[in-house]
């Protein structure tokens, strides 16, 4: 998929996270806070990053801020800004990991 225009999907409350998609400059530039880095930061790039690769983006600006969200919630949230960047998100898209 293409991100064509910016998008964030998420919330800044405890136990989420808000996730922003913006057009790249040729690869994917991930930019994470979390107040659980030390625990979980390795995990949760694992996550954004997998997330990202099942949806066929290669070229975006992603900005994660967690507030210790579970890896289901940080893969909905990167997997809705990207359809909401996209113009995807009003179609019928079987949501939760069934696209590739």
């Amino acid at each position: 998929m293409k991100i064509q225009k910016p998008a964030v999907a998420g919330t800044l409350e405890s136990s989420d996270v808000q996730v922003t998609v913006e057009p790249g400059t040729g690869s994917v530039e991930l930019e994470l806070s979390s107040n659980v880095m030390n625990q979980y930061g390795r995990q949760i790039k694992e996550t954004v990053l997998a997330t990202l690769e099942r949806l066929d983006v290669n070229d975006a600006r992603v900005t994660v801020v967690d507030k210790g969200a579970l890896d289901c919630t940080i893969a909905a949230r990167v997997e809705c800004a990207v359809f909401r960047s996209c113009g995807a998100s009003d179609k019928d898209l079987p949501w939760g990991g069934i696209i590739r």
